[in-house]
């Protein structure tokens, strides 16, 4: 018999879950958009009453409220820490649904200022039995104008008015700028965009945009921060970081960040690292993992990732981070904001382990803020403090 009060999560297990156990079967990035365009028709149709019923229904059963999850950063109201990090709603389809699946709040992107394809097909691939996923998507997106239209589709409130709907927007390089004018390509998008988000995030960090990853050498990244930084009702600021930076160049980093007062770093993007899986074969291309182009993510990469935030938070516990990368459990999620994040996102993970992930993490933060006696979750950033059972 069905469990009721999970009948999308048992719904997620008996459907989506057995396709998820196979590198192959349905394409994966096929998988992701029919989800996605199951999403956007009940966020642009969300006062239909059948849809407003399965949207309550969504609520009850993936939102965890509780005040000790409540953070101010920036700013910025954040009623828990679990947010969705960009690269699966793109174009804001979604924008006023994931607050349903219980997420703190939404990074929507990466966005650029023209409308592109993204790289040839397949470009997408699931890596089953590892919980990961290798991606060279290339920013496919339909653009900045496009996203400010979906905004205003499903009547999604400038910042000033939204209550409880934190969002962030990621914004990239267009593949057709080059790096010389990458600058006035961020600020077009910027501009468009400020009045909609909570937060913005400049990313250079993505490996499937040719040269867009020179953008993080400081010089480049403190002329474009800059510019930004000037623009009017600018937005707290964040820059998503590589994790196959060496630990010099980050220090270079958050050194940039002091130095120009911007408000965090988010760590990390994919990798192009393999991470030990470099003979693993590709059974769509009949490639091995070193031989593809792309950066991975998923449960490979959350040691790398980890360690990185930790790095970050000793140089200077006074920079706000975001950690993402192979967050897949409620203990991998305590760990990254023991290890100093404020925040943490998920994806991949999300993806594998379905829609419960989001309330397990939650009642699991609560459970050890409960163990150690703590206040609230700000009081377990950077505090080296265990999981325990």
């Amino acid at each position: 018999m069905i469990d009721q009060k999970g009948i999308f999560n048992n719904i997620y297990k008996n459907l989506v879950t057995p396709i998820l156990k196979k590198d192959t079967g349905i394409d994966a990035e096929y998988l992701t958009n029919f989800s996605l365009s199951l999403l956007t028709f009940s966020s642009n149709n969300r006062d239909w009453p059948l849809i407003s019923r399965i949207i309550k229904s969504l609520n009850q059963e993936f939102c965890v409220v509780d005040k000790r999850l409540h953070q101010k950063i920036c700013g910025i109201d954040f009623c828990n820490p679990v947010g969705l990090a960009a690269g699966f709603d793109k174009n804001g389809n979604a924008a006023n649904i994931w607050k349903e699946f219980g997420f703190g709040f939404a990074e929507i992107g990466t966005v650029t200022k023209f409308a592109q394809s993204g790289n040839p097909k397949p470009r997408l691939f699931r890596l089953a039995k590892e919980q990961a996923a290798l991606n060279r998507m290339g920013f496919n997106n339909h653009g900045a104008e496009n996203l400010v239209k979906n905004f205003l589709k499903q009547n999604v409130d400038l910042k000033k008015h939204r209550k409880n709907n934190c969002l962030g927007i990621n914004f990239g390089k267009s593949k057709i700028t080059s790096l010389s004018k990458a600058t006035e390509d961020y600020l077009t998008s910027l501009k468009l965009l400020i009045p909609y988000c909570d937060y913005a995030v400049i990313n250079v960090s993505s490996p499937n945009t040719e040269g867009l990853r020179k953008l993080q050498d400081p010089i480049l990244l403190k002329e474009l921060l800059r510019e930004v930084k000037n623009l009017d009702n600018c937005p707290p600021l964040f820059v998503k970081i590589a994790p196959d930076l060496s630990y010099k160049d980050i220090e270079d980093i958050c050194q940039l960040i002091i130095d120009e007062n911007i408000d965090g770093i988010i760590a990390t993007n994919t990798s192009l690292d393999r991470l030990g899986f470099e003979q693993r074969k590709i059974k769509q291309t009949g490639l091995l993992l070193s031989e593809e182009n792309g950066g991975l993510s998923g449960k490979p990469l959350q040691r790398k990732a980890n360690k990185i935030i930790r790095h970050i938070h000793n140089i200077d516990n006074n920079i706000n981070l975001i950690g993402v990368g192979g967050i897949d459990s409620p203990e991998s999620a305590w760990e990254r904001i023991c290890s100093g994040a404020s925040l943490v996102q998920i994806y991949t993970g999300w993806i594998y382990k379905g829609p419960q992930l989001v309330p397990n993490i939650l009642n699991g933060i609560l459970k050890q803020i409960n163990i150690h006696q703590l206040s609230n979750v700000r009081e377990a950033i950077g505090s080296n403090l265990e999981w325990i059972e």
